[in-house]
């Protein structure tokens, strides 16, 4: 897949990432605590003077300066201060847990559910407990309504929905669990979200008994800045990404590679190590089988078959544990990198109107006082993604750093118990 601007201009060379590490890369977020500060709301002078500006001062037909430099707006400066809350287990107001899977069979269609259940002591709720069931496709569509209403911030992504027939059978318990842990985790990291959690969509979803009704009312529930930023036409093309932004876009790209080539040795372990799981399963009886023929050889011989057996059960879990609780992760972070490089492409689109807004302004030979509400406007908008996408970045790798950590660790403890057991 390509990059988050892909078809929107060139964006600023980096020096390239190439084969290095990621722990070769810089933090893309990293700066010094003034370039910070001057960078919190204001877009960088990339952003504020277009290339073809670059050399000269920007203003009006009559001689009035372009102030570029106009406040944020409440909705940026409230979500910045939202998203710079912390959000411990002491603070945390809001509990989901996604359970109870259960398989409903009808005329048209077999499909399983999810028991949503969400604990809450704030006054947008009604009620402190709520208990709603719900299928995949409510999930996708919570998500769907998410990314239209919050365009500015990056949405967790949801499991694949579709699965190879014939290989996965999407019904067995394994199958089912493993989505209901993604389904879980989903809704948690929505809930953990300062923005995300207060969304009239995610209300819904947790509240609504009849999901369906809701539904219909299509886009008449959309916010103001999910219209605008919806109908940004393609026809702006952006001149240069500023570096920050670039830096995230290559770290993304690179954290991506690297994944999935984690990802396509673990399943090709994972399959070697079936296919041998299948061939000691066989061989442990064989030594059984002979002990029974030579009596004074039946101690040794089942000895040998035991261990074998021990052999087979230890590296049966430790698939197991790999299928289950690793490669979801790997998969998870891989569309989590993804749904990341859409936000910034639509930040990418926002930057472009801007500008092509801007250079519009300055050409234009009629006499104006100040800047036209539609280039504040749509300054405002990109202050807005640069804010929330910032913000949310810097959350994004705090949680990718404890996840990781988590599952590195436990994978770690996994293999060591998988050699105690198998030792004679």
């Amino acid at each position: 897949m390509s990059a988050g601007g892909g078809g929107l201009g060139t964006p600023r060379a980096l020096p390239s990432s190439g084969p290095r590490a990621l722990r070769d890369m810089p933090h893309p977020l990293a700066a010094s605590s003034s370039e910070e500060a001057a960078s919190d709301l204001t877009p960088s002078p990339d952003l504020l003077l277009p290339r073809s500006f670059a050399d000269k001062d920007l203003s009006l037909p009559n001689g009035t300066p372009v102030d570029t430099s106009s406040p944020a707006s409440s909705s940026s400066l409230l979500n910045r201060l939202q998203l710079d809350d912390d959000l411990d287990g002491e603070t945390r107001d809001l509990f989901v847990s996604v359970d109870d899977p259960k398989k409903h069979i009808c005329t048209m269609e077999t499909y399983i559910t999810y028991r949503v259940t969400t604990k809450t002591t704030r006054a947008e709720f009604d009620l402190p407990e709520y208990s709603v069931r719900r299928r995949y496709q409510d999930f996708d569509w919570l998500r769907n309504k998410l990314e239209e209403s919050q365009p500015t911030h990056l949405i967790p992504p949801l499991p694949e929905k579709f699965v190879m027939k014939g290989v996965v059978d999407r019904f067995s318990e394994e199958f089912v669990e493993t989505r209901r842990k993604a389904l879980d985790k989903f809704l948690k990291r929505i809930a953990d979200h300062p923005v995300l959690s207060f969304n009239e969509h995610f209300n819904v979803f947790l509240t609504a008994k009849d999901l369906n009704a809701y539904k219909k009312q299509g886009m008449a529930l959309l916010s103001k800045m999910g219209e605008s930023v919806k109908y940004v036409t393609g026809g702006y093309k952006l001149r240069s990404r500023p570096l920050e932004f670039a830096a995230i876009g290559d770290y993304l790209d690179t954290f991506v590679l690297k994944l999935g080539t984690i990802d396509r040795i673990a399943q090709r372990i994972i399959k070697e190590e079936l296919e041998y799981l299948v061939e000691l399963r066989e061989y442990g009886p064989v030594y059984s089988t002979w002990g029974g023929l030579e009596m004074e050889l039946a101690e040794p011989l089942e000895g040998v078959s035991a261990c074998i057996g021990n052999c087979c059960t230890a590296l049966e879990e430790l698939s197991d544990d790999m299928t289950e609780d690793f490669l979801p992760v790997l998969r998870e972070y891989i569309l989590y990198s993804e749904s990341m490089k859409n936000v910034l492409k639509k930040r990418d689109q926002v930057q472009a109107e801007y500008e092509a807004k801007l250079e519009a302004v300055a050409l234009k030979k009629e006499d104006r006082p100040k800047v036209p509400a539609d280039v504040e406007k749509c300054q405002d908008r990109v202050e807005c993604f640069n804010a929330d996408l910032k913000a949310d970045m810097e959350r994004w790798q705090n949680n990718k750093r404890q996840d990781f950590r988590q599952l590195l660790m436990g994978m770690a403890d996994k293999n060591i118990q998988y050699y105690e057991k198998v030792l004679p």
